[in-house]
């Protein structure tokens, strides 16, 4: 279990996130929401702990994450992967290498600093490359491909960090439809299929409400509602979104009333993370 107790980040005078309180249990697929500038991003970052909070603790499976240092801390953020809005990849190396960095927390540090990928890393690179459908694009520079190509080599590098928890970070925020599909279908399926915990942070409740079980809704660093995504009422997105929130009454409205039932097909076996 994701134990956050009394999270808080400030940047001077101003509190990102305030005492944030949330109990996550493994295997399930969180949507964090909320308008610009709600804290959402700063929560997550402080999870991985690539932001420092300035008071709280985040405790999984009774650890304390921010305790830790050095190694101890690269381990941790190997477990808790990020999935970034802009991809993260280094564009002029090949998708392959790119993915094979998921690997870098496990190595030894001399394979490390002269990546000297052994045959097994290949082989587990490859693998979610596969269930990506993008094995065949494995020796192409990363920047050569589309976005939505670019987020799935991003997911297959969290995924391969034998990952138990995903943070994903407005993973679909420059895509188009059809590839903002796609990829929540993949975290879906990773999320389904292997057990692994996903919070994920979303703009628009009818994605929220269609891929998650449990909303976490921000306003102003503060969580405002804690619930089932039955539970997004009208009233509940105007507290959230405040002057934005017409602009996604319509969604609300329209939105499928029940959440976790678009589970595509389970992946192979095959790619499954070693633990």
């Amino acid at each position: 279990m994701l134990v956050i107790d009394g999270l808080t980040c400030r940047f001077g005078n101003k509190t990102a996130v305030s005492d944030v309180n949330l109990q996550i249990g493994q295997g399930a697929f969180i949507g964090v929401i909320g308008r610009s500038g709600a804290g959402k991003s700063t929560l997550l970052r402080m999870v991985n702990r690539l932001q420092e909070s300035s008071a709280g603790r985040i405790l999984f499976e009774d650890r304390d994450v921010t305790a830790l240092k050095g190694h101890e801390l690269r381990q941790w953020r190997a477990r808790a992967a990020m999935v970034f809005q802009q991809f993260n990849l280094v564009g002029r190396l090949d998708v392959l290498t790119n993915v094979l960095m998921g690997r870098l927390s496990g190595m030894a540090n001399w394979r490390a600093l002269t990546k000297s990928w052994s045959a097994e890393d290949k082989a587990i690179a490859l693998s979610a490359l596969e269930q990506f459908d993008m094995a065949n694009l494995a020796a192409q520079r990363a920047d050569s491909l589309s976005g939505g190509q670019q987020q799935r080599v991003a997911i297959a590098r969290a995924l391969v960090q034998e990952p138990r928890l995903i943070l994903a970070d407005e993973p679909i925020a420059s895509l188009d439809p059809r590839n903002t599909k796609v990829v929540m279908d993949q975290l879906l399926r990773i999320n389904k299929h292997f057990g692994i915990t996903v919070m994920c942070n979303l703009h628009s409740l009818e994605l929220a409400r269609t891929y998650c079980d449990r909303l976490v809704g921000m306003a102003g660093g503060k969580v405002v509602f804690d619930g089932s995504p039955s539970r997004l009422t009208p009233a509940v997105a105007r507290d959230l979104y405040g002057l934005e929130a017409g602009e996604v009454m319509g969604e609300l409205a329209d939105a499928v009333p029940a959440a976790g039932g678009h589970a595509p097909a389970a992946l192979p076996a095959t790619a499954a993370p070693q633990r």
